[in-house]
């Protein structure tokens, strides 16, 4: 009997622990003969159909190129892309005990953007108050800036087809100039898509125009920590280069990232100032061209709503001095758009 008993136990370890060919178990193959397929769907709403086969293979990861992952256990999905690009993706083919071997490929996506929200600014008079409020009042606005904000005809107004943030030289309520800041919070913020803005810089030294962005989070997190995205910055000192910058965490005020270039006439004609925001990346646009590229992830705060500001500061710790024979000056802007 025990003689019978230990044949069987042998049986049962032989059955349980077969090998392969090279002395590995099934279960611990590595796999092989890792291939990828991808087909990009050709009516531009960003959908790419996946198909990974390998031998010996359990489950499939794909890395999307763009921050973005997904598992698969039979190695067919589609992943819809919501921004044109060209990504590269990683497919990994795992065993059950997680052991893999790894391929790329590469895919060329275009998406068709819809308009999600505009202001071209064709109502004469104020800004439409379903899509701005102001900030207002004086106090630095933790830059040392000099102006007193309003909303008063003589700092803001629509004429022409054109808004009009106008800075003063004038006494106002304890400050030497005036001017205005917009901002959509509250009427309208976004997660993602394509910003553009049509506008025609002022001149001036002193000035500090800027086009913007803060996360919908600003009243409970404070800043830097809501994030903020610079589309446009520009101060009359240095009046053709425009600034294009980050703020978070760790990286804000003069320790931002980002970048500054030469852009002629940009006080004296208008130039398209803009960014395509994804979960991968802010690309910031002058003219439809990339000038600057900022890599993003999922650990910053460029991954929730923002809401947009227009203004015109004086002064401060980026405008500089102002010339003391400044008297006024126009930001002009044709359009706001924003794409997804």
């Amino acid at each position: 009997m025990r003689f019978i008993v230990s044949i069987l136990l042998s049986v049962s370890c032989l059955a349980s622990c077969s090998k392969g060919g090279d002395g590995t178990s099934v279960a611990e193959a590595m796999p092989t003969d890792l291939t990828v397929t991808s087909t990009v769907a050709t009516d531009n709403s960003g959908n790419v159909n996946f198909v990974a086969t390998a031998k010996n293979a359990t489950s499939y990861e794909f890395d999307f190129g763009n921050g973005q992952y997904q598992n698969s256990s039979t190695g067919t999905l589609t992943y819809k892309y919501t921004a044109s690009g060209t990504y590269t993706v990683v497919i990994k083919a795992k065993n059950a005990s997680g052991k893999f071997i790894s391929n790329t490929s590469q895919v060329v996506v275009s998406v068709a953007l819809s308009l999600l929200w505009s202001d071209e600014f064709n109502s004469p008079g104020a800004p439409d108050p379903a899509k701005w409020g102001y900030d207002l009042g004086a106090g630095g606005w933790g830059n040392n800036e000099s102006q007193f904000y309003t909303n008063r005809t003589d700092n803001v107004l629509v004429s022409n087809g054109t808004l009009k943030i106008i800075a003063k030289k004038e006494a106002y309520s304890g400050s030497n100039y005036t001017s205005t800041r917009l901002l959509s919070k509250g009427k309208f913020s976004f997660k993602y898509g394509k910003v553009e803005v049509s506008a025609k810089l002022p001149g001036g030294v002193g000035t500090w125009p800027a086009i913007w962005m803060l996360g919908d989070n600003i009243a409970t997190v404070g800043w830097p920590a809501c994030g903020e995205i610079d589309i446009m910055e520009q101060k009359g000192s240095d009046m053709n280069r425009i600034f294009n910058t980050v703020h978070y965490t760790g990286f804000s005020g003069g320790g931002a990232v980002g970048t500054s270039f030469l852009v002629n006439n940009v006080t004296t004609q208008f130039h398209k100032y803009g960014i395509i925001w994804s979960s991968s990346s802010v690309q910031f646009l002058v003219d439809d061209v990339v000038t600057y590229t900022f890599s993003n992830a999922a650990n910053l705060p460029f991954n929730q709503n923002f809401f947009l500001l227009l203004n015109m500061a004086m002064g401060g710790t980026f405008g500089g001095s102002i010339d003391p024979n400044f008297n006024n000056a126009v930001m002009e802007v044709d359009y706001v758009r924003v794409y997804q």
